[in-house]
């Protein structure tokens, strides 16, 4: 009896890294042409701007396909699904791999773009489902932790590989990386369930369910913040004379692995806490960009915060939106949150490119200082559904 109670209470480890793995290869897909648009412009024989569509149309993939797919197969077992998944990954990088006609390349990342939003709608569920109630919050932290992992180090990492064997040859590993991950997939991985065929669950049910919509505004507003300081990095840093750059990433990288860690440790505890906690961070972080132009010190601090505060994010936000609902439409949950924050990104990307042209960069902060004051009074009041306080 002692055995069972103590299996209950320990981390599948190697099942929740192979979920961590398949967030890691959705975002290594997604991000990689951000590094290489010199050599995919070549290679493609188009400009360096249509060479950056490829970026775009994957963004578009995730955006309309996770809330239909996850829709049309929640009854398919879960496991199944997610080989399908990540099948996808290898057929459409290896096509990128091998093709020389841009319209084929960008057929290719729309559907890779399509599976990663399928995964991002089905690795919390996923993860849940493998562990007891109190380590929940734990698993989603570790199935998670791919995503810092991907921004901090699989982009310069994918560039100097690109500068030794070519950007084909760097799409074929990533495609090869996908075939190893099927076979851990198969070996480690349990499988579940879909949902019955009978279930009246719907998306229309899910936006329904009290808490659900306020989750989905701070999603909406913590990332479009994030998105417009994030996506115009270069420009805000040259703004405070601070050129390292890559530096400064790999700083805010480390941070970021880091908050995964201790946020893993705290959630299942102090979900609310943290979320408020969080978003008055990044609020600080806003106030130290719009205030510190002249105390490079302070853009430093603002950096490291910064990481610490979206480290933990999709964890906390993920199983906040996953408790909001019951099992039945968790997955369908997560989709939408998952589009939500893709659409995020999208509208980080377009708000900062008309506040750069309209007031300049110093508009950023003040902006995300905005979004974020409205995340956490929309976070404070969802007390009772939405962000729930834990005792």
């Amino acid at each position: 009896m002692n055995t069972n109670a103590n299996a209950a209470k320990r981390l599948p480890i190697a099942g929740l890294l192979a979920l961590a793995m398949t967030g890691f290869l959705a975002l290594l897909s997604e991000i990689l042409p951000a590094g290489l648009l010199p050599q995919l412009s070549q290679g493609l024989g188009v400009s360096q701007s249509m060479a950056g569509q490829l970026t775009t149309v994957y963004a578009i993939g995730s955006v309309l396909g996770a809330v239909p797919i996850i829709t049309a197969t929640r009854n398919w077992r879960r496991r199944s699904l997610l080989l399908l998944t990540v099948g996808t990954f290898f057929v459409f990088n290896t096509i990128t791999a091998i093709s020389s006609i841009y319209i084929l390349t960008l057929i290719a990342r729309f559907f890779a773009g399509v599976a990663a939003g399928v995964v991002w709608g089905m690795l919390t569920g996923y993860a849940r489902r493998m562990v007891s109630d109190e380590l929940k919050g734990r698993a989603v932290s570790i199935a998670m932790m791919g995503i810092p992992i991907a921004l901090t180090f699989g982009l310069p990492l994918g560039t100097f590989l690109s500068s030794l064997i070519g950007w084909r040859s760097l799409f074929g590993v990533v495609s090869l990386v996908a075939a190893l991950l099927i076979g851990w997939i198969i070996w480690k991985l349990p499988d579940f369930p879909g949902q019955s065929a009978k279930s009246s669950v719907s998306v229309m049910n899910v936006l329904r369910t009290p808490g659900v919509r306020p989750i989905l505004f701070v999603v909406l507003a913590w990332m479009t913040a994030h998105n417009i300081l994030y996506t115009y990095i270069s420009p805000l840093l040259s703004s405070f004379g601070i050129n390292k750059i890559e530096f400064i990433l790999l700083v805010y990288g480390i941070a970021s692995i880091m908050s995964t860690f201790l946020i893993g440790r705290l959630i299942d505890r102090y979900s609310r806490p943290l979320v408020l906690g969080s978003l008055l961070a990044f609020i600080l972080v806003t106030l130290l960009f719009a205030l510190s132009s002249s105390l490079p010190v302070g853009i430093y601090i603002a950096i490291i915060l910064w990481g610490f505060v979206f480290g933990g994010a999709a964890s906390l936000l993920q199983t906040a939106v996953a408790e909001a609902v019951n099992e039945e439409a968790v997955d369908i949950a997560l989709s939408l949150s998952s589009t939500t924050w893709n659409f995020a990104i999208a509208c980080g990307g377009a708000v900062g490119g008309i506040l750069l042209d309209a007031a300049g960069v110093i508009s950023f902060p003040w902006v995300g200082f905005i979004l974020l004051v409205l995340a956490l009074i929309v976070a404070f009041k969802a007390k009772k559904y939405g962000f729930v306080s834990k005792r």
